[in-house]
């Protein structure tokens, strides 16, 4: 009976409205102990859906999460545009940036040649560079990933980068990096893939419940103002 309630309430929630609401919440408790607030979650028994309070979807298997408690406290919920409140997977609202912007950020010539050699949207290639590094070749995470597009050190050594503080070979090694993961994934998956490892994408059966790699695919497509289902190819 909760279950079908869930189901209820969470299609209830896809209804646009035309005022700002107070939207009810749960939190999801995981095994782990780690917990988080999303606008809902229903409970299958094999996968858990969450929808987040910023937008989007996850999905993950249901049995590392512990148990979903309702939120007490409530959160204003804007109304959605007509068309974005109609369409069946999230869409990003945000205007695609012009060639001419592009054109004069760091390395953008060569940006565009990599991206064209490997048939890969050099929007895309940006919107990573810019979410891992803001085009600083020196970049280093706590991590230990390097350079452009934040390389760690098991990826350079399976493209065969020496130097991954090169901005060529760092970009190379990247742009072939995330064209594989989008040869197996559709994009977001492959985005979330190339933040938190494809294991970790296998291992949760689609983005992981991570609030590091929601943000970092949520802000990517927005970027590139991509549907959740494009390729990221051109």
């Amino acid at each position: 009976m909760r279950c079908a309630f869930r189901v209820l309430c969470f299609a209830l929630c896809l209804v646009p409205t035309a005022f700002v609401s107070e939207a009810e919440a749960d939190i999801v408790v995981f095994k782990n102990g780690r917990s988080m607030s999303v606008k809902s979650c229903v409970l299958g028994p094999d996968t858990a859906i969450i929808r987040l309070r910023e937008g989007g979807e996850a999905t993950f298997p249901s049995s590392i999460v512990a148990r979903v408690d309702p939120d007490e406290v409530p959160y204003p919920e804007e109304p959605l545009p007509v068309e974005v409140a109609a369409a069946t997977t999230p869409v990003v609202t945000r205007a695609v940036i012009s060639d001419e912007v592009l054109a004069s950020r760091p390395f953008a010539d060569l940006i565009s040649t990599v991206a064209a050699a490997h048939h890969l949207d050099k929007r895309l290639v940006h919107a990573v560079i810019e979410q891992e590094s803001n085009y600083q070749p020196r970049a280093r995470s706590k991590k230990g990933a390097r350079g452009l597009m934040q390389l760690m050190p098991d990826t350079a050594r399976q493209y065969g980068v020496r130097n991954s503080y090169d901005p060529k070979s760092n970009l190379e090694a990247g742009v072939r990096h995330l064209k594989d993961l989008l040869s197996r994934m559709e994009l977001p998956l492959a985005l979330g893939a190339y933040n938190a490892g494809e294991g970790t994408i296998k291992r949760y059966g689609g983005l992981p419940p991570y609030a590091e790699t929601q943000n970092y695919v949520r802000s990517i497509l927005r970027r590139v103002g991509a549907p959740a289902g494009h390729s990221g190819t051109n």
